[in-house]
Protein backbone atom coordinates (compact mmCIF):
# COMPACT_ATOMS: atom_id res chain seq x y z
CA UNK A 1 0.00 0.00 0.00
CA UNK A 2 2.94 2.14 0.83
CA UNK A 3 4.43 1.77 -2.37
CA UNK A 4 1.04 2.01 -4.38
CA UNK A 5 0.71 5.67 -2.35
CA UNK A 6 3.72 6.84 -3.33
CA UNK A 7 3.63 5.63 -6.93
CA UNK A 8 0.20 8.02 -7.06
CA UNK A 9 1.83 10.69 -5.48
CA UNK A 10 4.36 11.08 -7.95
CA UNK A 11 2.03 10.37 -10.75
CA UNK A 12 -0.10 13.35 -9.79
CA UNK A 13 3.02 15.62 -8.98
CA UNK A 14 2.95 15.95 -5.44
CA UNK A 15 6.75 15.86 -3.59
CA UNK A 16 6.14 11.75 -1.21
CA UNK A 17 6.91 12.72 2.25
CA UNK A 18 10.65 11.97 2.10
CA UNK A 19 10.98 15.09 0.49
CA UNK A 20 11.81 18.43 1.79
CA UNK A 21 10.05 22.00 0.52
CA UNK A 22 12.67 24.70 -0.37
CA UNK A 23 11.40 27.43 2.37
CA UNK A 24 10.96 30.55 0.99
CA UNK A 25 14.06 31.97 1.43
CA UNK A 26 17.10 29.30 1.70
CA UNK A 27 19.06 29.46 4.76
CA UNK A 28 22.23 30.99 4.78
CA UNK A 29 25.08 28.81 4.77
CA UNK A 30 28.25 30.47 6.54
CA UNK A 31 31.05 27.40 6.97
CA UNK A 32 29.80 23.98 6.66
CA UNK A 33 32.44 21.37 8.40
CA UNK A 34 32.73 17.94 6.72
CA UNK A 35 33.49 15.16 9.45
CA UNK A 36 33.48 11.48 7.56
CA UNK A 37 33.23 9.39 10.50
CA UNK A 38 31.31 8.90 13.68
CA UNK A 39 31.63 5.72 16.24
CA UNK A 40 28.28 5.75 17.88
CA UNK A 41 25.66 8.65 18.51
CA UNK A 42 26.29 12.63 17.71
CA UNK A 43 26.64 12.94 21.47
CA UNK A 44 27.55 11.55 24.76
CA UNK A 45 29.59 8.88 23.82
CA UNK A 46 33.14 7.76 22.12
CA UNK A 47 33.81 10.61 20.02
CA UNK A 48 34.43 10.18 16.37
CA UNK A 49 35.06 13.18 13.70
CA UNK A 50 31.69 15.00 14.46
CA UNK A 51 31.01 14.92 18.14
CA UNK A 52 33.39 17.89 19.08
CA UNK A 53 31.83 20.14 17.04
CA UNK A 54 28.46 19.09 17.83
CA UNK A 55 28.82 19.47 21.62
CA UNK A 56 31.17 22.32 21.68
CA UNK A 57 29.52 24.56 18.84
CA UNK A 58 25.82 23.87 19.91
CA UNK A 59 24.95 22.36 16.55
CA UNK A 60 21.34 21.63 18.18
CA UNK A 61 19.13 22.23 14.93
CA UNK A 62 18.99 18.91 13.26
CA UNK A 63 17.82 18.56 9.22
CA UNK A 64 17.00 15.41 7.98
CA UNK A 65 18.82 13.86 4.97
CA UNK A 66 17.42 10.78 3.26
CA UNK A 67 19.02 11.29 0.48
CA UNK A 68 22.48 11.18 2.48
CA UNK A 69 24.42 9.86 5.10
CA UNK A 70 23.56 11.26 8.13
CA UNK A 71 21.79 14.58 8.99
CA UNK A 72 23.03 17.72 8.68
CA UNK A 73 23.17 19.91 11.79
CA UNK A 74 23.46 23.22 12.20
CA UNK A 75 23.64 26.16 15.15
CA UNK A 76 22.15 29.72 14.69
CA UNK A 77 25.55 31.39 13.86
CA UNK A 78 25.45 29.41 10.40
CA UNK A 79 27.56 26.45 11.09
CA UNK A 80 26.93 23.92 9.54
CA UNK A 81 28.68 20.06 10.31
CA UNK A 82 27.64 16.97 8.11
CA UNK A 83 29.05 13.37 8.22
CA UNK A 84 29.66 12.01 4.84
CA UNK A 85 30.41 7.93 5.77
CA UNK A 86 33.61 6.91 5.36
CA UNK A 87 35.36 6.14 1.48
CA UNK A 88 35.19 8.12 -1.00
CA UNK A 89 31.83 6.52 -2.17
CA UNK A 90 29.95 7.68 0.54
CA UNK A 91 31.77 11.26 0.46
CA UNK A 92 31.13 11.79 -2.87
CA UNK A 93 27.29 10.99 -2.45
CA UNK A 94 26.13 12.71 0.70
CA UNK A 95 28.03 16.24 -0.35
CA UNK A 96 26.33 15.95 -3.74
CA UNK A 97 23.33 15.28 -1.66
CA UNK A 98 23.50 18.56 0.85
CA UNK A 99 24.98 20.95 -1.96
CA UNK A 100 22.22 20.88 -3.88
CA UNK A 101 19.72 20.49 -1.12
CA UNK A 102 17.38 23.69 -1.94
CA UNK A 103 16.49 24.47 1.61
CA UNK A 104 20.17 26.04 2.15
CA UNK A 105 21.96 28.46 0.43
CA UNK A 106 26.01 27.49 -0.25
CA UNK A 107 27.01 30.22 -2.46
CA UNK A 108 28.99 32.10 0.15
CA UNK A 109 29.61 28.92 2.02
CA UNK A 110 33.09 27.76 3.15
CA UNK A 111 33.49 24.17 3.15
CA UNK A 112 36.49 22.67 5.77
CA UNK A 113 37.34 18.72 5.63
CA UNK A 114 38.56 18.37 9.48
CA UNK A 115 39.54 14.62 9.84
CA UNK A 116 42.08 12.58 11.58
CA UNK A 117 44.55 10.53 8.99
CA UNK A 118 47.88 8.95 8.73
CA UNK A 119 51.13 10.91 8.76
CA UNK A 120 53.93 10.55 7.16
CA UNK A 121 56.71 10.55 9.90
CA UNK A 122 59.53 12.68 7.64
CA UNK A 123 56.89 15.76 7.60
CA UNK A 124 54.80 15.75 10.97
CA UNK A 125 54.12 13.82 13.94
CA UNK A 126 51.41 12.19 16.32
CA UNK A 127 48.55 14.64 17.20
CA UNK A 128 49.85 17.38 14.57
CA UNK A 129 47.73 19.36 11.68
CA UNK A 130 48.46 19.58 8.47
CA UNK A 131 46.63 22.40 6.13
CA UNK A 132 46.47 20.89 2.53
CA UNK A 133 46.83 22.86 -0.93
CA UNK A 134 46.85 19.70 -3.12
CA UNK A 135 44.92 16.52 -2.35
CA UNK A 136 46.14 13.82 -4.83
CA UNK A 137 43.76 10.22 -5.37
CA UNK A 138 45.78 7.25 -4.64
CA UNK A 139 43.25 4.73 -6.46
CA UNK A 140 43.18 5.62 -9.55
CA UNK A 141 45.38 3.68 -11.34
CA UNK A 142 46.90 0.42 -12.70
CA UNK A 143 48.11 -2.03 -10.42
CA UNK A 144 50.48 -5.02 -11.11
CA UNK A 145 50.85 -7.76 -8.10
CA UNK A 146 54.38 -7.16 -5.94
CA UNK A 147 54.99 -10.46 -7.09
CA UNK A 148 55.17 -9.86 -10.73
CA UNK A 149 56.53 -6.43 -11.22
CA UNK A 150 59.70 -6.04 -13.20
CA UNK A 151 62.99 -5.94 -10.70
CA UNK A 152 63.56 -2.31 -11.84
CA UNK A 153 60.28 -0.79 -11.04
CA UNK A 154 60.05 1.08 -7.28
CA UNK A 155 56.37 0.37 -7.44
CA UNK A 156 53.76 -1.98 -9.11
CA UNK A 157 51.32 1.48 -9.07
CA UNK A 158 51.20 3.22 -12.73
CA UNK A 159 49.60 6.34 -13.63
CA UNK A 160 46.11 5.77 -15.58
CA UNK A 161 47.50 5.72 -19.42
CA UNK A 162 50.73 5.13 -19.01
CA UNK A 163 52.98 1.82 -19.14
CA UNK A 164 55.63 2.08 -16.25
CA UNK A 165 55.47 3.75 -12.96
CA UNK A 166 55.94 7.62 -13.06
CA UNK A 167 56.80 7.70 -16.76
CA UNK A 168 56.52 11.41 -17.94
CA UNK A 169 54.58 13.22 -18.90
CA UNK A 170 51.95 13.63 -16.08
CA UNK A 171 48.63 13.35 -17.61
CA UNK A 172 46.50 13.15 -14.15
CA UNK A 173 43.24 12.54 -15.51
CA UNK A 174 39.76 13.94 -13.79
CA UNK A 175 39.81 13.51 -10.20
CA UNK A 176 43.43 12.34 -10.08
CA UNK A 177 44.44 15.51 -8.28
CA UNK A 178 42.74 18.73 -6.84
CA UNK A 179 44.87 22.30 -5.91
CA UNK A 180 42.81 24.40 -3.32
CA UNK A 181 42.89 27.97 -2.95
CA UNK A 182 46.40 28.95 -2.28
CA UNK A 183 46.28 32.63 -0.48
CA UNK A 184 43.35 30.69 1.72
CA UNK A 185 45.09 28.21 2.99
CA UNK A 186 47.83 29.96 3.91
CA UNK A 187 45.65 32.55 6.02
CA UNK A 188 43.71 29.73 7.84
CA UNK A 189 47.26 28.21 8.35
CA UNK A 190 48.47 31.90 9.67
CA UNK A 191 45.22 31.96 11.64
CA UNK A 192 45.15 28.65 13.26
CA UNK A 193 49.05 27.94 13.05
CA UNK A 194 49.71 28.93 17.15
CA UNK A 195 46.72 26.67 18.23
CA UNK A 196 47.77 24.68 21.50
CA UNK A 197 48.11 21.13 20.62
CA UNK A 198 47.61 18.16 23.96
CA UNK A 199 50.49 16.44 24.17
CA UNK A 200 51.53 13.55 26.74
CA UNK A 201 53.05 10.90 27.90
CA UNK A 202 51.49 8.30 25.22
CA UNK A 203 52.34 10.24 22.80
CA UNK A 204 56.02 10.58 23.36
CA UNK A 205 56.54 7.22 23.96
CA UNK A 206 54.88 6.32 20.90
CA UNK A 207 56.87 8.66 18.38
CA UNK A 208 59.88 7.46 20.21
CA UNK A 209 59.95 4.59 18.10
CA UNK A 210 60.16 5.84 14.77
CA UNK A 211 63.30 7.72 13.25
CA UNK A 212 61.22 10.45 10.37
CA UNK A 213 62.46 13.80 10.48
CA UNK A 214 59.68 15.07 12.41
CA UNK A 215 58.43 11.78 13.83
CA UNK A 216 59.58 12.94 17.38
CA UNK A 217 58.15 16.33 17.38
CA UNK A 218 55.71 17.33 19.97
CA UNK A 219 52.16 17.87 17.75
CA UNK A 220 52.67 20.82 15.71
CA UNK A 221 50.67 22.85 12.95
CA UNK A 222 52.13 23.05 9.10
CA UNK A 223 50.73 22.84 5.64
CA UNK A 224 51.48 19.52 4.00
CA UNK A 225 49.17 17.53 1.51
CA UNK A 226 47.51 14.68 1.27
CA UNK A 227 46.71 11.17 -0.83
CA UNK A 228 43.11 10.21 -0.63
CA UNK A 229 42.67 6.32 -0.72
CA UNK A 230 40.06 4.07 -0.08
CA UNK A 231 42.42 1.50 0.08
CA UNK A 232 43.84 1.67 3.99
CA UNK A 233 47.79 1.01 2.77
CA UNK A 234 50.43 0.47 5.60
CA UNK A 235 54.08 0.37 5.42
CA UNK A 236 57.36 2.20 4.42
CA UNK A 237 57.54 1.18 0.75
CA UNK A 238 54.05 2.48 0.32
CA UNK A 239 54.93 5.64 1.76
CA UNK A 240 57.75 5.86 -0.18
CA UNK A 241 55.24 5.69 -2.90
CA UNK A 242 52.97 8.30 -1.85
CA UNK A 243 55.94 10.43 -1.62
CA UNK A 244 56.83 10.13 -5.32
CA UNK A 245 52.67 9.80 -6.38
CA UNK A 246 51.87 12.66 -4.92
CA UNK A 247 54.86 15.03 -6.13
CA UNK A 248 54.81 13.19 -9.74
CA UNK A 249 50.74 14.41 -10.14
CA UNK A 250 51.24 18.20 -8.48
CA UNK A 251 54.81 18.64 -11.05
CA UNK A 252 56.87 18.71 -7.66
CA UNK A 253 55.04 21.25 -6.14
CA UNK A 254 53.12 18.94 -3.19
CA UNK A 255 54.66 17.82 -0.31
CA UNK A 256 52.92 14.46 0.95
CA UNK A 257 52.12 14.97 4.63
CA UNK A 258 48.69 13.27 5.23
CA UNK A 259 46.76 9.78 4.14
CA UNK A 260 43.06 9.99 3.91
CA UNK A 261 40.35 8.27 2.73
CA UNK A 262 37.70 10.62 1.45
CA UNK A 263 39.13 13.75 0.67
CA UNK A 264 39.09 12.90 -3.14
CA UNK A 265 35.42 12.13 -3.60
CA UNK A 266 34.17 15.18 -1.50
CA UNK A 267 36.36 17.82 -3.51
CA UNK A 268 34.97 15.94 -6.87
CA UNK A 269 31.61 16.95 -5.55
CA UNK A 270 32.22 20.53 -4.83
CA UNK A 271 33.94 20.56 -8.42
CA UNK A 272 30.82 19.87 -10.03
CA UNK A 273 28.80 21.51 -7.75
CA UNK A 274 31.02 24.74 -8.11
CA UNK A 275 30.21 24.38 -11.90
CA UNK A 276 26.76 24.36 -11.08
CA UNK A 277 27.09 27.81 -9.50
CA UNK A 278 25.80 26.14 -5.88
CA UNK A 279 29.16 26.70 -4.29
CA UNK A 280 32.56 28.65 -4.71
CA UNK A 281 35.61 26.15 -5.32
CA UNK A 282 37.72 28.98 -3.92
CA UNK A 283 35.78 28.87 -0.31
CA UNK A 284 37.59 25.23 0.15
CA UNK A 285 40.06 23.64 2.89
CA UNK A 286 40.88 20.77 3.94
CA UNK A 287 42.94 19.87 7.70
CA UNK A 288 43.77 16.43 8.55
CA UNK A 289 45.43 15.61 12.01
CA UNK A 290 47.48 12.60 12.70
CA UNK A 291 46.19 9.94 14.49
CA UNK A 292 48.78 7.66 13.38
CA UNK A 293 51.76 6.80 11.03
CA UNK A 294 51.46 5.68 8.29
CA UNK A 295 53.85 2.70 8.54
CA UNK A 296 55.85 0.78 11.09
CA UNK A 297 58.03 1.71 13.76
CA UNK A 298 61.34 0.82 14.59
CA UNK A 299 61.62 -3.05 15.06
CA UNK A 300 58.10 -4.14 13.59
CA UNK A 301 57.21 -5.68 10.22
CA UNK A 302 54.53 -3.84 8.50
CA UNK A 303 52.00 -6.78 8.78
CA UNK A 304 52.36 -6.57 12.56
CA UNK A 305 51.77 -2.91 12.98
CA UNK A 306 48.84 -2.84 10.67
CA UNK A 307 47.43 -5.30 12.90
CA UNK A 308 47.30 -2.62 15.56
CA UNK A 309 45.66 0.11 12.92
CA UNK A 310 42.10 -0.11 14.51
CA UNK A 311 40.00 3.40 14.68
CA UNK A 312 39.68 3.98 18.01
CA UNK A 313 43.05 2.50 19.36
CA UNK A 314 45.44 4.59 17.88
CA UNK A 315 47.90 6.10 19.62
CA UNK A 316 47.08 9.27 19.28
CA UNK A 317 43.26 8.90 18.49
CA UNK A 318 41.85 11.22 21.12
CA UNK A 319 44.47 13.70 20.50
CA UNK A 320 44.23 13.78 16.67
CA UNK A 321 40.44 14.10 17.26
CA UNK A 322 40.96 17.18 19.41
CA UNK A 323 43.39 18.94 17.23
CA UNK A 324 41.15 18.85 14.51
CA UNK A 325 38.43 20.42 16.34
CA UNK A 326 40.74 23.11 17.99
CA UNK A 327 42.60 24.14 15.08
CA UNK A 328 39.64 23.96 12.80
CA UNK A 329 37.32 25.91 14.99
CA UNK A 330 40.34 28.59 14.98
CA UNK A 331 39.37 29.19 11.54
CA UNK A 332 35.51 28.51 11.78
CA UNK A 333 35.65 31.05 14.57
CA UNK A 334 37.73 33.82 12.45
CA UNK A 335 34.81 33.14 9.34
CA UNK A 336 31.99 33.74 11.03
CA UNK A 337 33.14 36.37 12.68
CA UNK A 338 34.12 38.41 9.53
CA UNK A 339 31.78 36.56 7.11
CA UNK A 340 29.29 39.38 6.05
CA UNK A 341 32.54 41.67 4.98
CA UNK A 342 33.91 38.97 2.67
CA UNK A 343 34.28 40.02 -0.81
CA UNK A 344 33.45 36.79 -3.53
CA UNK A 345 37.24 36.76 -4.20
CA UNK A 346 39.10 34.20 -1.79
CA UNK A 347 42.64 35.87 -3.05
CA UNK A 348 40.73 39.34 -2.15
CA UNK A 349 39.92 38.35 1.39
CA UNK A 350 43.49 36.99 2.11
CA UNK A 351 44.87 40.30 3.43
CA UNK A 352 41.67 42.03 4.82
CA UNK A 353 40.79 38.97 7.32
CA UNK A 354 44.01 39.04 8.65
CA UNK A 355 44.12 42.78 9.83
Amino acid sequence: MIKRFLAFLILVGVAPPCCFAAPAKPIAVKVVVIAMFEVGNDTGDTPGELQFWVERDHLDQVYPMPDAYHSVRMNSQGEMAILTGAGTAHAAATVMAVGLDPRFDFSRAYWIVAGIAGGNPSRISLGSAAWARFVVDGDLGYEIDAREVPQDWSTGYIPLRKTRPFESPATPPDGQAFELDGDLTQWAFTISRDTPLPDNEILKTARSAFDGASAQRPPFITMGDTISSSTFWHGKLNDAWANEWVSYFTGGKGQFTTTGMEDTGTLQSLKFLATAGRVDWRRILVLRTVSNYDQQPRGMTAPESLAHQRIGTYSAYLPSLEAAYRVGHAVVDALLRKWPDFPAAASEHTNRISK
